[in-house]
């Protein structure tokens, strides 16, 4: 723990991952953690498989004793109790060292918020960390703790993920409880960690119904299928750059290797981004942003402002795209048992930046729309994860997701595994040793 923290005290001023580190508490756990398996040993472990293992929360989870800013300026409360994903953790046995840096309310897929510098990439600190959990996926690979806890609401798990060189996961939707819930229907919360066997363990962890969200646990688990001899469909989404495709291409032999047939396809399905961007404008037009607030995003503002232009036909119809897409797809993966692809087409941008030049503008709402293979599936609701296969000529990590079907979750993990293993590889920042952490 002491590692850990002064890993932290040497690291994020440079980084901006964290917005509180709970110092005290994390040592007095950490403390009780070493009684416990000094007198029990191995058995520690039976009911407390996370014992002793640090955690970071993003600062969208309500977490009790440590204040929930959501990334604003706006008042915040400081909860009196932890989310359900948060207090199983906890049981657990893990220690939660602090809260993550977000963008303000999870608006946008970088971290740039108004009470924290931005987080920083740690392969180049000039570059964006993605976001919104950016703070928990920087956290993550620079060593300031074992894994973390994000929200994915259009891709916020497995952007910041694939930019920084770790595992994120995004479960099907309502496999692990979100308190309180998003009246989206998007919000997924999921785990960033180095290795797929550790993002799994979360999973399990976290996963279960709570009645505090009704979603949750509404999605029957697929039991896992053998991942040998799989169908894969291979999409590369338009203006995936060429240092993208290179390293996430040198993963194809790996699929062949490991028994799978992959076939080239097209995007199956029309750009659902428009009914992505009502959908998300909609529901945070009745958030906390009042238009004449100072203390509000002017970009978040932007994207409220939108949202109450709209009419209920509008939203309507945004509504019937994604059913439309949910039939699209289920019918897609009638005939693959996987979809593989860049998590991201593209390498981090600036730090300082909401998104790339052309789609920085709010007003013009493009400002998720340089991720098109990670949206969708948050539509859809399937399970879908982010795992490093590489670094560009410039250094920076890139993700190939896999995507499986509804309640799919241990084939899409199963098979992340052998591809992490049969790639061998050992991302690490430089200057960051991960090493007992």
């Amino acid at each position: 723990m002491l590692d850990v923290l002064g890993a932290i005290r040497a690291t994020d001023p440079s980084l901006g991952a964290y917005v509180e580190v709970a110092q005290a508490r994390a040592l007095r756990e950490a403390e009780a953690a070493d009684r416990l398996l000094a007198a029990l040993g191995p058995a520690a472990f039976r009911d407390r498989p996370l014992l002793g293992v640090t955690v970071s929360v993003k600062d969208l989870i309500q977490t009790e004793g440590l204040p929930t800013r959501r990334g604003s300026l706006l008042p915040n409360r400081r909860p009196a109790a932890d989310a359900p994903s948060v207090a199983r953790l906890r049981a657990a046995g893990a220690i939660v060292v602090g809260k993550t840096t977000t963008s303000e309310y999870g608006w946008s897929a970088s971290t740039v918020c108004r009470v924290s510098s931005p987080t920083r990439n740690p392969w180049a600190l000039g570059r964006t960390a993605g976001g919104s959990s950016g703070g928990s996926a920087a956290a993550v690979a620079a060593g300031l703790c074992t894994a973390s806890l994000g929200t994915d609401g259009a891709g916020s798990v497995r952007i910041p993920a694939a930019f920084c060189g770790v595992v994120g996961f995004k479960p099907s939707y309502g496999r692990i409880p979100y308190v309180p819930p998003c009246p989206e229907r998007l919000s997924h919360v999921g785990p960033l960690a180095r290795t797929v066997a550790d993002a799994a363990e979360l999973t399990a962890v976290l996963g279960g119904a709570d009645p505090r969200d009704p979603d949750s646990g509404t999605t029957p688990l697929v039991a896992a299928a053998e991942p040998a001899g799989l169908r894969i469909g291979w999409i590369e989404f338009p203006g995936t750059s060429g240092p993208v495709r290179d390293v996430t291409e040198g993963v194809l032999p790996v699929l062949a290797a490991l028994g799978h047939r992959v076939d080239r396809i097209e995007v199956p399905f029309p750009d659902p981004y428009r009914a992505l961007v009502d959908i998300l404008a909609a529901a945070d037009a009745h958030g906390t942003a009042p238009e004449d607030d100072p203390g509000c995003d002017p970009g978040r503002l932007a994207i409220v402002r939108y949202g109450r232009s709209l009419g209920a036909a509008a939203v309507a119809r945004a509504e019937e795209t994604r059913l439309a897409l949910r039939a699209r797809l289920a019918s897609v993966m009638e005939s693959h048992d996987l979809l593989a692809m860049a998590t991201v087409p593209i390498e981090a941008f600036a730090a300082e930046a909401i998104a790339p030049p052309w789609a920085a503008d709010p007003e013009d709402l493009r400002w998720l729309s340089w991720a098109p293979a990670a949206y969708p599936f948050n539509l859809t609701g399937q399970p879908a994860l982010s795992l490093p296969v590489g670094l560009t000529p410039a250094g920076l990590p890139v993700g190939l997701q896999l995507v499986g079907r509804v309640g799919a979750d241990g084939l899409v993990l199963s098979t992340a595994e052998l591809v992490e293993t049969a790639l061998g590889l050992t991302l690490t920042p430089p200057g960051i040793t991960t090493e007992g952490r």
